[in-house]
């Protein structure tokens, strides 16, 4: 039951970021936004979710459902490791560094936000 629970969250998550990805699309940046909000995204909400499960109010369950399948879905550490090594072999080396540092410093406040969220 726990791969399949898997198995749905992490589909729905990859869904979610493609759809994000595509709809920023549209803009031509030089900067990976979809990865990056995707990311964020993720962030918050996994926080949340360990938040809740540090107050014991995450059923094992939902924890494999959301917080492994859909937060490992949603987010994608191998897609913002390409997409910042692209930047490098590009020449992009200001934008690949802003990708690094804006990704880690970001995304670590949204754990932080989100686990605040929930206690």
């Amino acid at each position: 039951m726990n791969y399949l629970l898997i198995f749905i969250g992490g589909g729905l998550g990859s869904i979610c970021r493609y759809g994000i990805a595509n709809a920023l699309s549209v803009y031509k940046t030089q900067f990976p936004w979809g990865t990056f909000i995707a990311n964020v995204l993720s962030c918050i909400l996994l926080g949340a979710l360990v938040g809740l499960m540090l107050k014991s109010n995450l059923t094992s369950n939902l924890k494999f459902l959301l917080v492994i399948g859909f937060c490992g879905g949603f987010s994608t550490f191998s897609t913002f490791s390409n997409e910042t090594y692209q930047l490098f072999s590009s020449g992009q080396i200001a934008t690949a560094f802003a990708n690094i540092f804006l990704s880690l410093i970001v995304c670590l406040f949204c754990i932080y936000l989100g686990m605040r969220i929930t206690q």
